[in-house]
């Protein structure tokens, strides 16, 4: 499916934009509680993904852009983009690894689904928790928490413009999005709906991330 190939090359340049800046970013205050490179690192996954498939138009720059742009000049940003990527793959991107399996009819050994696999958590549960709690343990005041808010919801609409390439996999997702026992989208915490299924099935509706903060 061209579509699945090139939603994983988009998302390679996303990923490695993202995990560069982190790592440049790994000791600032804001963003070292949240720096898991052995556990939720993508771009090297997403690589071999992409040499199973050997995908074309590798390219989704304006997300890309914005990333190197807050990892520049204000890494605390970067909370909002992790955020919204890592956990959506560890939450309703399990969903869409299950549906392109089947309908790629991709080898059950993992190969062209490697993104998805997270070597380094044994419990994404627990994993989700971890993190969440790390974000609310930041030392943040209002006005950095609702920028991180707001820049959540920038990086959400730069996802659905990435998952637009996977439309054809999204009406899959949706007829599965019900099954039990399945995990939330990236949206963990949203406002409003029963759509934090997945990802790309939030993206179709057109909802907005909204990261929750503990007091």
């Amino acid at each position: 499916c061209v579509c699945f190939q090139r939603g994983t090359a988009a998302l390679y340049f996303v990923y490695t934009a993202m995990e560069e800046e982190m790592e440049k970013n790994k000791d600032h205050p804001h963003v070292a509680p949240i720096y898991f490179p052995v556990e939720l690192h993508r771009s090297e996954a997403l690589a071999r993904d992409l040499e199973y498939f050997y995908g074309e138009d590798w390219e989704n720059q304006p997300y890309v852009d914005r990333i190197r742009e807050v990892g520049q000049k204000e890494p605390v940003l970067l909370v909002a983009h992790s955020y919204t990527r890592y956990m959506g793959d560890l939450s309703g991107g399990q969903i869409l690894k299950k549906v392109a399996q089947r309908a790629l009819k991709l080898p059950p050994t993992g190969e062209g689904v490697n993104f998805y696999q997270f070597e380094g958590i044994h419990s994404h549960r627990g994993f989700k928790q971890l993190y969440r709690s790390r974000m609310n343990e930041l030392d943040l005041d209002m006005e950095t928490k609702l920028r991180i808010v707001e820049e959540s919801n920038r990086a959400f609409g730069f996802n659905m413009m990435v998952f637009s390439e996977l439309e054809e996999i999204g009406k899959s997702i949706q007829e599965e999005v019900h099954e039990p026992g399945l995990g939330h989208s990236h949206a963990e915490v949203m406002q409003g709906g029963d759509i934090n299924k997945c990802p790309y099935y939030a993206a179709k509706m057109g909802k907005k991330v909204l990261i929750s903060f503990g007091s």
